[in-house]
């Protein structure tokens, strides 16, 4: 195969291995949010925070020894707005709140018979090409040419470096603090202690995101035909991968695309394997309108972040970037309205 197919086949197993532990996990940032806030919980929020750590030590270890150049990505940009940033953070995250779980969580629960979650991924994506190329591109084009700054120093690592050490002492020392702190932080925990499989998940998960950049930024390395530096991400995929269903004549795969199918591939597969699999509906017109609304906020607030829970809150931050750490601080801003305070998503109430 040449370069590109095996990105491609990397992006579908990928996908496959997410599915499935993301089904058999539980694996989401809202839930691991609510637990933590709302129900004294904390094994949820550790697991995302070991697959942070992970994240974060394996990609720069990958970077440090030259097998993938992160700054290739689109999280490692000179230019941008992080006005824009935080503000798509903020209405990524509220939105999550609403649609009761993010894109990536709404593919799994999709394979598992979740049909609310059909709803969510399909107005998700509608919402993110209208924000990329359809009626609200116009307005967010505008708003990060109004407020979009230059800067030298875009990472942790970066900021380091002006300091007076070098780029690959820089990179080491950040990537050493910051995945130590999330790592100390998850085993803190004694109930995280005991639950394998949560410890399984965010080892696992934090792989897959090494894997990804080391798939598309070392397996995919060809001068004649490069692909897109990347890694986990679901916004723009699910809204490519829709338009691939819609329109595949003429279109070619890529690692977002197949990396969509294969997670609800993988869910639906361990669903049908441990009789997980059950049809489920909304209880209610509202109940609908709820979470469309909710899929809408996150298809546009995810474009003009640039990524969502996983896209920026791993992917982003394994690259240390200050844009992805702005974005991700508006999503978990943008969730903490949702769950707290006045403007919290109550309960609905039984049909």
């Amino acid at each position: 195969m040449d370069s590109a197919n095996i990105v491609v086949v990397s992006g579908l197993l990928i996908g496959l291995v997410y599915g499935s532990v993301g089904l058999l996990s539980g694996f989401c940032l809202l839930s691991s949010l609510r637990g933590f806030w709302a129900e004294g919980d904390g094994r949820l929020v550790r697991s995302y925070a070991l697959a942070i750590g992970v994240a974060v030590a394996m990609t720069q270890l990958l970077a440090a020894g030259g097998f993938v150049d992160i700054g290739k990505s689109i999280y490692l940009q000179s230019s941008f707005s992080a006005p824009v940033m935080f503000f798509g953070g903020l209405l990524f995250g509220y939105g999550m709140v609403l649609s009761n779980g993010c894109g990536s969580r709404a593919l799994v629960l999709l394979g598992r018979g979740n049909l609310r979650s059909f709803v969510v991924v399909v107005v998700l994506a509608i919402f993110a090409q209208m924000t990329l190329k359809g009626l609200i591109a116009p307005s967010r084009i505008a708003m990060v040419g109004a407020s979009q700054t230059t800067t030298t120093a875009n990472s942790v690592p970066a900021l380091l470096a002006g300091a007076g050490l070098s780029a690959t002492a820089a990179r080491m020392l950040a990537a050493s603090i910051i995945s130590a702190a999330l790592i100390i932080f998850a085993f803190a925990h004694q109930a995280f202690r005991r639950s394998p499989g949560q410890i399984a998940a965010g080892l696992v998960i934090g792989l897959l995101v090494a894997a990804g950049w080391f798939a598309s930024g070392y397996l995919g390395a060809d001068d004649f035909n490069p692909v897109p530096v990347t890694s986990l991400t679901f916004i723009a995929p699910i809204a490519d991968a829709l338009q691939y269903v819609m329109l595949s004549t003429g279109s070619t795969l890529n690692f977002g695309i197949v990396t969509v199918f294969g997670v609800f591939a993988g869910s639906l597969a361990t669903a049908l394997l441990t009789g997980r699999f059950q049809l489920e509906g909304f209880q209610s017109p509202r109940h609908m309108l709820r979470s469309g609304g909710g899929a809408a906020l996150m298809g546009a607030g995810g474009v003009m972040a640039f990524g969502c829970s996983i896209g920026q809150g791993l992917t982003g931050f394994s690259t240390l970037a200050l844009a992805s750490l702005i974005a991700f601080a508006g999503i978990l801003v943008g969730t903490a309205a949702g769950l707290r305070g006045a403007l919290r998503v109550r309960p609905l109430a039984a049909a």
